[in-house]
């Protein structure tokens, strides 16, 4: 059994401690490029995000366009301008790129064109980018390396 230090909430949702100039920088960036990424889902880019709205989502192509880019302006703004905060936030901005890796997988698999990806090559490589995003999450926030260690109950 695993248990938890006692200081792990804490860890996780308390003020963090600065970051390195790097990743400092590579986490304005992330949330700069969600922030715009999440402004061009509700003006200029709908049809392109539209094409990666997999099949299987419960609600309207609109809808769930519209609902993922206000969920990026969020994270991104929060990336950008909350550093105290970048532990669960590198965590969130993670497990969101986890989250949305199926609608790139169905515009690849479904051959949907958006955003230059008009060829099932630069579909597929496309997918590759998705883990480096994710790391770059945990990177640039500290997430994983500050993460509260485990300790392994004895009893």
């Amino acid at each position: 059994m695993t248990e938890r230090s006692p200081d792990h909430r804490a860890r996780l949702l308390g003020p963090a401690a600065p970051t390195s100039l790097p990743r400092t920088l590579a986490r304005i960036a992330l949330g700069g490029m969600l922030t715009f990424a999440g402004i061009s889902h509700l003006t200029v880019a709908r049809e392109e995000f539209g094409a990666q709205v997999p099949n299987f989502v419960p609600f309207s192509e609109e809808t769930t366009v519209v609902a993922s880019g206000i969920a990026e302006i969020t994270l991104g703004s929060a990336l950008a301008l909350l550093a105290r905060r970048r532990i669960p936030l590198g965590w969130a901005a993670a497990l969101f790129f986890v989250a949305i890796f199926p609608g790139n997988i169905a515009q690849w698999v479904h051959a949907r064109d958006g955003f230059g990806l008009d060829t099932d090559t630069k579909r597929f490589l496309r997918l590759w980018f998705q883990p480096g995003l994710v790391g770059l999450a945990l990177w640039s926030t500290g997430a994983w390396r500050d993460r509260s260690p485990r300790r392994r109950d004895r009893g």
